[in-house]
């Protein structure tokens, strides 16, 4: 593949690859490959030069784009071995105990198995060939993970883990991330066969749940749930690199009920008060497209804050609504999706004021707000492979929505007792970084 044709396959490479043309012979240029940045000379005055090429982790894939790390999970970019996965929405329902399967075209509960004890997501594999539910079985030692085969959607035989709230996995598919919050512990375990390879303590972590790794794999930010803040993992060096308390916003959302809205029309998430809380419930957390910047939903604060991964310091917040929860970013990777939860409780109300803010990634700026009529309570999911849909559990609610990205419209499906981390399968992208479907 020539130069001009690489370059025409970037975000702006028509304009990019029409002035190398200009220059061509002026110059010898060489396009970076994936573990050095070599120099490239400016095209032309005006112009954006390349990003330069990103050093990543030993055995970690390339980063394809590095203005978008998201580049690999856009629609259609399915990888082979995912050729002949079921297309699936896999539920996890915390308090029955079971997993309800989902066909998104019929829209209808087409199956569902007994797993383990208190299971929180299902989490696609590193390599894409299990999805694996995470039984919690908080406060007791019983825990395990269930495998499901995704070309047939059927379980497999548990496995005993210690405490998987979630899981992760490393960029270079060495380890499973057992995220075991009770014990405010990471445990990296074999990917397949899960035995305990070490454990990162992280004693200044209390409720550690959710993450997300810089572009370059080298680091990961972990939320801390209990303490309203990040601890960030060096990945490297297998140690804790640092802790970031998260500051409380002046003001947040009042909780209170629903009022009766239409489907796809605006979401009001109501009057604001004092924020009286002192620490925040970070939840979810996801990077920029081109890694600088994390957004973490915060149950307790309303909105998203925005940490800068160099500084390691907050550098924003964008009120979102009641009870920020999961976030999720679109198939292009110019949008942000943030699930707000509707309550600032861990065991919230039914048919609260719940509803789906969408962020512009580039200005950081509401573009969207969708209700959901009557109120509820949107979760924890993912997009579909299309991106034409956001699926998200309700988890007071014990429903699952479908979120026409278009227009906002919202459809139910009844599912078991206190749905959580629902993953949506196949997805594009090379391989699993964890949690309901973290791909790149």
């Amino acid at each position: 593949m020539t130069l001009a044709m690489t370059m025409a396959m970037r975000p702006g490479g028509v304009v990019v690859a029409a002035l190398i043309g200009l220059v061509a012979g002026l110059a010898v240029l060489r396009m970076p490959d994936a573990t050095a940045a070599d120099a490239v000379p400016a095209v032309a005055s005006g112009t954006v030069a390349p990003a330069a090429a990103v050093t990543v982790v030993p055995g970690m894939a390339p980063v394809t784009d590095p203005r978008n790390l998201y580049s690999e999970t856009a629609a259609g970019k399915f990888s082979a071995v995912v050729r002949g996965d079921l297309e699936r929405i896999y539920v996890p329902n915390l308090r029955s105990n079971d997993v309800y399967v989902v066909d998104p075209n019929a829209m209808k509960v087409i199956d569902r198995f007994k797993v383990g004890i208190g299971p929180q997501h299902i989490v696609p594999a590193w390599d894409l060939r299990t999805l694996w539910v995470t039984n919690n079985a908080e406060g007791r030692t019983d825990g395990s993970l269930t495998p499901i085969d995704p070309r047939t959607g059927k379980p497999g035989a548990p496995i005993a883990v210690d405490d998987p709230y979630n899981m992760y996995f490393t960029p270079d598919g060495k380890s499973a991330i057992v995220v075991a919050e009770a014990r405010k512990r990471l445990d990296f375990r074999d990917p397949r066969t899960m035995a305990l390879q070490f454990s990162i303590d992280t004693p200044g972590c209390p409720g550690i749940n959710h993450a997300d790794f810089s572009i370059d794999g080298r680091f990961a930010l972990f939320t801390c749930e209990f303490s309203g803040s990040l601890v960030k993992i060096d990945l490297v060096n297998r140690k804790v690199a640092g802790y970031l308390l998260l500051q409380m916003p002046a003001t947040r959302f009042k909780e209170t009920k629903a009022p009766r809205t239409e489907a796809g029309k605006v979401w009001e998430p109501g009057e604001t008060e004092i924020c009286t809380d002192k620490r925040g419930m970070p939840q979810d957390i996801r990077s920029s497209p081109d890694g600088k910047r994390f957004f973490i939903a915060d149950m307790h604060a309303d909105g998203v804050h925005i940490v800068d991964l160099e500084s390691f310091q907050k550098v924003g917040f964008i009120a979102t609504g009641i009870g920020a929860h999961g976030l999720y970013p679109s198939r292009d990777g110019k949008s942000l999706y943030v699930a707000n939860r509707g309550s600032h409780k861990i065991h919230g109300p039914r048919l609260g004021n719940g509803g789906v803010v969408v962020i512009d990634f580039a200005t950081e700026k509401i573009i969207h707000r969708w209700a959901v009529p009557g109120g509820g309570s949107p979760d924890m999911g993912n997009v579909s492979a299309d991106g034409k849909w956001l699926w998200l559990a309700a988890r007071y609610d014990d429903v699952i929505y479908r979120f026409d990205t278009a227009s906002g419209a919202v459809e139910q499906i009844k599912v078991g007792a206190e749905p959580h981390g629902l993953t949506v399968w196949p997805q594009p992208g090379r391989y699993s970084l964890g949690h309901t479907g973290n791909l790149r």
